[in-house]
């Protein structure tokens, strides 16, 4: 069952023999509660791709026949998947999606400084830092790179077609940091199974700041708790199967994940 941040504070509270609340705003130690549940709820969101933070996404073009290769990933934006461009040529209306490639700074360098730049088809960029790219401008991308972790630059444009590259002929795919809200209705961008871990994690950290006590039993679920999930991320896959290497007498083969055991 997902909960509301109020209903994890309460449960920590109780465990913790604290006062009872309404509210996350109520005392100064339900609210340092709440912040220690936010803290922890960011660090599992750090530390793994969870595949419901998997999601399309939208790059924002600078919009200036300056920069017409170069884009921006938004700030929430955790790791990028992958990225495709509708490559259709001048005229045509049907739609071309390709897959764009990634490439290393040094390698997009060592590829784009073959171009010539006293032809007419290669325009010469100066990124806003003041390094100059050579960008070909007669055909559409096939690679990109990012010197910043911030923008990207792609190799080439069609300015037959566009000015500069198009948002919204982006496909594209990434990991993407849920947000917080603190108040007491919020829920968690969870998985209902992460709500244990949650908890528990939260529970553990709030007993050594708060109560400079520790909590074995609740610091041991938090493991096992993430060791499960670690195994179990995907819904729809069915999760992942391990060698079954055997004991003997046993026929070698794969098995799932013994952690918890289904009981129903």
């Amino acid at each position: 069952m997902k909960l509301t941040l109020l209903e994890i504070v309460m449960d920590i509270l109780s465990d913790m023999d604290s006062d009872e609340v309404n509210s996350i705003f109520d005392t100064t130690e339900s609210e340092q509660v709440a912040q220690i549940v936010k803290s922890s709820y960011m660090a599992m969101m750090s530390n793994r791709d969870w595949p419901h933070q998997r999601r399309a996404i939208q790059l924002n073009p600078y919009s200036d026949p300056g920069y017409p290769t170069h884009m921006k990933v938004q700030d929430e934006i955790k790791r990028l998947v992958f990225i495709n461009y509708n490559c259709a040529r001048a005229g045509e209306t049907r739609l071309r999606y390709m897959p764009i490639h990634w490439r290393e700074p040094e390698e997009f360098l060592q590829l784009t400084n073959q171009l010539n730049s006293e032809q007419d088809n290669v325009d010469l960029v100066t990124d806003p830092t003041g390094v100059q790219f050579l960008i070909q401008n007669d055909r559409h991308p096939t690679y990109f790179t990012s010197f910043d972790d911030v923008t990207l630059i792609f190799n080439s444009y069609d300015k037959s077609v566009d000015d500069t590259l198009q948002n919204s002929k982006v496909q594209a795919q990434a990991y993407v940091m849920p947000q917080w809200s603190h108040e007491d209705s919020f829920i968690p961008d969870l998985p209902v199974d992460a709500f244990t871990a949650l908890q528990e994690e939260a529970k553990s950290r709030a007993m050594v700041k708060l109560k400079q006590m520790e909590d074995p039993k609740a610091e041991g679920e938090a493991r096992r708790q993430q060791r499960w999930l670690a195994r179990n991320d995907w819904r729809v896959k069915g999760g992942i199967e391990y060698p079954n290497y055997g004991r003997r007498g046993r026929k070698a083969g794969y098995r799932k994940d013994p952690t918890f055991r289904q009981g129903w």
